[in-house]
């Protein structure tokens, strides 16, 4: 049987198909993807409360450390059971570590002009660092309360010797388990231990680079 010059062979017709469906599928992955709303992004704000105290000092105030969740941007609700969920269609517009470690530098900034506050990545020679953890950053449920739980350290630059410890702590309620209410609730807990923190550092004994005295306080016992 002879093939016809006026029909090409049905593997010739099928040829264009094949290279077009590839171009069809990815058009409507891309509408697919492109359909679905971007998530609301929600910020922290520092505080503005003045403190006295620890006049002279130059702390570093480093990054908090914190486990999964709490590393991510993800606005985090958690039951009695301990079962952890987070908020859809709503994220932190950071990771929270870095966006508290950057508030809090704020928080000193605006509560004190006679405490020096850098970034452990400044290269600035500092008295005293702080250091945090971040236990608890979540709105619990069925109480509908905001959490946020700050574990701080004055460690000695020079000696490395814990010089004082606190565990901060603030729970808000909660108007609606909704991305708004759960964040301004979040913020205004935040803000709570951030003045506290901010008025413990300040009334805190602190040693200077520049006081031996203050210095030798903050040695090691021999």
């Amino acid at each position: 049987m002879c093939e016809s010059s006026v029909f090409p062979p049905k593997t010739d017709r099928a040829r264009p198909l094949l290279r077009i469906a590839p171009v069809l599928v990815l058009a409507a992955v891309t509408a697919a993807c492109s359909s679905t709303p971007a998530p609301t992004t929600y910020d922290l704000s520092a505080t503005t409360t003045r403190i006295r105290g620890a006049a002279g000092v130059q702390i570093a105030v480093a990054e908090p450390t914190a486990v999964q969740p709490l590393t991510s941007e993800q606005i985090i609700v958690k039951d009695a059971s301990g079962a952890i969920a987070a908020l859809g269609g709503s994220q932190w517009a950071d990771d929270l570590p870095s966006m508290i470690q950057a508030r809090l530098v704020t928080t000193f900034e605006n509560s004190s002009q006679s405490i020096g506050v850098v970034l452990p990545s400044s290269g600035t020679d500092v008295d005293v660092r702080l250091l945090s953890n971040l236990r608890s950053f979540q709105i619990m449920t069925p109480s509908n309360e905001a959490e946020v739980e700050i574990a701080a350290k004055i460690v000695s630059d020079q000696t490395g010797r814990i010089i004082n410890s606190r565990i901060f702590r603030a729970r808000l309620p909660v108007a609606a388990i909704d991305a708004a209410n759960a964040t301004t609730a979040l913020n205004e807990a935040l803000q709570v231990v951030m003045a506290d923190i901010v008025r413990w550092v300040g009334g805190s004994n602190l040693p200077r680079r520049d006081d031996p005295e203050a210095l030798a306080m903050s040695q090691p016992p021999a």
